[in-house]
């Protein structure tokens, strides 16, 4: 029977939402080994070789845009995809043959794919009935689940009569109930406006803390990554190109693809000599050892400082933009455009010539890259 992409979604939800009572099950430790998933007649892998190790009650986000790999990933983890190379392991067991209901998964999509006939209750305590387990644990359980988001009293309201977000909630209990060792949510809040993603947000990071359960949380929203992670996992083009915790993507990328993504767009080339680095803009104090040779520097506009003094040079002013909170700065410089933000009560007239400077303890330089 065809039951269409709605109803194959509704189904994978339910095998990963309800596993099985004599599902895998531990601690929840999380590790993929050389991950490989290739869709028919793509001309590269979707997921290339990924490597990744999750901790038992760490919240990682996987960061990255659309078409990226990152809801594959998670689907490879739940056994909804078939590999084309490598491992999941959970607690160091792989689950290559093990099947979907048996992996003690909960997995929440962008849309709830709640069972419309049946009532919130219903919806939360599904899993659970298809155990056959006693009634009375049920009701407890689904009373505990929906007072854990926040829905106390609504066990009896028809799905059809709850908001957006209310629904969400429900999907967030419904794949909680079965107490999974892994919780994978993909991009759960994209379909919430602003404010109830944020406080969203503020829910599922309560309750993962609480249950410490592993989580997964795949994501394209930065802010929404760095609010939720304990770590950040950038994946571009299939790979994981660095994982670490949010500040250290910001401040400290891997490689000019994480630092542009970032918004790391200042990057001026040059070489490390001594202690110091040299470009077309001068030479520049570097805060810790780097290894010499050829590099990039990074800065981050909002690190760029409008100062004379050590790591200084002059700069002139050729486009302002209003923000609203702040001002976005272009600036030249022998040669080199740069990006700055300043106040958004700050003047600085087009053309007008001031001093850039640089704080050494926000430079950072990715080496190796002959510039």
């Amino acid at each position: 029977m065809h039951v269409g992409w709605l109803g194959a979604q509704m189904y994978s939800a339910f095998l990963v939402g309800h596993c099985e009572r004599d599902s895998v099950s531990g601690e929840g430790g999380l590790e993929l080994v050389d991950l490989t998933v290739s869709y028919p007649e793509a001309p590269r892998p979707a997921v290339d070789s990924l490597d990744l190790v999750i901790e038992p009650g760490e919240l990682v986000c996987l960061l990255g845009p659309s078409g990226c790999g990152k809801t594959t990933i998670l689907k490879a983890i739940a056994g909804l995809l078939e590999l084309a190379g490598g491992d999941v392991r959970m607690d160091g067991r792989s689950l290559v043959e093990v099947p979907t209901e048996k992996r003690s998964i909960g997995m929440v999509f962008q849309k709830p794919l709640l069972f419309p006939h049946l009532t919130v209750g219903e919806n939360v305590a599904f899993g659970l009935r298809m155990r056959r387990l006693d009634p009375g644990f049920i009701r407890g359980r689904v009373t505990e689940m929906l007072g854990l988001v926040q829905l106390e009293g609504m066990e009896d309201r028809r799905v059809t009569e709850i908001s957006g977000g209310q629904s969400q909630r429900v999907a967030l209990a419904r794949a909680l109930v079965v107490e999974p060792a892994l919780w994978l949510l993909d991009e759960p809040l994209s379909q919430l406006d602003a404010n109830l993603r944020e406080e969203m947000r503020e829910l599922i990071r309560s309750i993962q803390k609480q249950l410490g359960v592993t989580t997964i949380f795949v994501t394209h929203d930065q802010e929404e990554a760095v609010v939720l992670a304990d770590r950040i996992g950038l994946v571009l083009e299939g790979r994981l190109r660095q994982i670490g915790p949010p500040a250290r993507l910001f401040e400290a990328p891997a490689t000019v693809e994480v630092a542009r993504f970032f918004g790391g767009h200042n990057q001026i080339p040059g070489k490390v000599d001594a202690g110091r680095f040299h470009c077309e803009l001068g030479t520049f104090v570097l805060p810790q050892p780097v290894p010499p040779g050829p590099g990039i520097l990074v800065i981050r506009e909002e690190a760029v400082e409008l100062a004379a003094g050590e790591n200084s040079f002059a700069a002139r002013v050729q486009n302002t933009r209003y923000m609203g909170t702040h001002q976005q700065i272009t600036m030249s410089a022998r040669g080199v455009v740069l990006g700055m933000r300043v106040s958004s009560s700050r003047s600085l007239p087009v053309g007008k010539i001031v001093d850039m400077c640089f704080p050494s303890d926000r430079i950072w330089i990715i080496p190796g890259l002959d510039g």
